[in-house]
């Protein structure tokens, strides 16, 4: 291992993580495993102030909205946090959307889908798909625009986001302006040549990402390469909204974010994709410590408004 091709703060992180052998998070109970996540927050860096953080239940849907200023029609971007679907929640993602509020000035909402394994497939899509719309309903109550929706999310996050976009999409009542897919997992079958790369000594192992997907689906008889569960093999992209997509050079899942980022556009969809030199899966809540996360963050930020 070359620790030197590593930005600073997550060479520390990476080499430490070699030192203990490579544990993967996969061998770990469910609660022990999204103990250790929250365990990660500090990293994200200190909390900052919002005008206006409230919580609300809608229909059996939490969301947290962030408010940066007292102005109506704002943008509004409809988060999904990250954990492999069985982990993550508003504590995990409290500092990203904070920042993301107050560097965009747009409404930042969090999405609090259920998990797994006690929730398995379709639950987490379900709740992506019912907190967007009814977000589209509520929003303007709130002082957003709901003709300025930017769905958003990273890992899980990401492919839910990616997921509910299709839907609203083959509804056709409406759609959001854009998405941001920050290094989204897409293939359960983790087929790609990243995987093979980049599965073992990078933190988020290969294991840990594909144990995510087996505790999602749960009993269901879904086939790992239905699209539904792995959108890569997706063919009906075309009339999806402008799509941004990062990806992280050190990352199981770097291969098919960008082969995904080409589908895109081969299907005559506007697309741009950001790669990410020296971090690993999961740096965009390393702000505390990756220039590149801090970055990335301001990238998101300008896209959101």
């Amino acid at each position: 291992m070359k620790y030197k091709q590593f930005e600073p703060g997550i060479r520390e992180l990476v080499q430490a993580f070699n030192d203990a052998g490579c544990p993967s998070g996969a061998d770990q109970d469910i609660e022990s495993r999204r103990q250790g996540y929250l365990d990660t927050v500090s990293l994200a860096g200190a909390a900052e102030q919002v005008l206006l953080v409230q919580d609300k239940v809608i229909d059996g849907i939490s969301l947290r909205v962030f408010k940066p200023s007292a102005d109506d029609n704002l943008a509004v971007v409809i988060y999904f946090h990250g954990g492999c679907f069985v982990s993550g929640d508003f504590a995990t993602h409290d500092q990203q959307m904070r920042k993301l509020a107050n560097l965009s000035g747009a409404m930042v909402i969090g999405v609090d889908y259920r998990l797994a394994p006690e929730f398995s497939y379709p639950a987490a899509h379900d709740d992506a798909y019912r907190a967007s719309q009814l977000i589209y309903q509520h929003c303007r109550e709130w002082g957003g625009d709901p003709h300025k929706i930017i769905l958003a999310g990273d890992s899980a996050g990401g492919h839910l986001c990616l997921n509910t976009s299709l839907r609203l999409r083959d509804e056709g009542s409406w759609l959001p302006k854009k998405q941001v897919l920050i290094y989204p997992m897409l293939d359960a079958k983790g087929a790609s040549e990243s995987y093979l790369t980049y599965g073992e000594h990078y933190l988020i192992t290969r294991e840990m990402l594909l144990s995510g997907f087996e505790l999602y689906l749960g009993a269901s008889k879904i086939d790992k390469q239905d699209p539904q569960i792995s959108p890569l093999y997706r063919k009906d992209l075309a009339g999806l909204p402008q799509t941004h997509i990062l990806t992280a050079e050190f990352d199981p899942l770097l291969n098919e974010g960008e082969q995904l980022y080409r589908n895109l556009l081969a299907a005559g969809v506007d697309a741009r994709c950001r790669r990410y030199l020296g971090v690993i899966h999961g740096f965009f809540q390393l702000s505390g410590v990756s220039g590149s996360a801090q970055e990335a963050l301001e990238h998101v930020a300008g896209l959101l408004n």
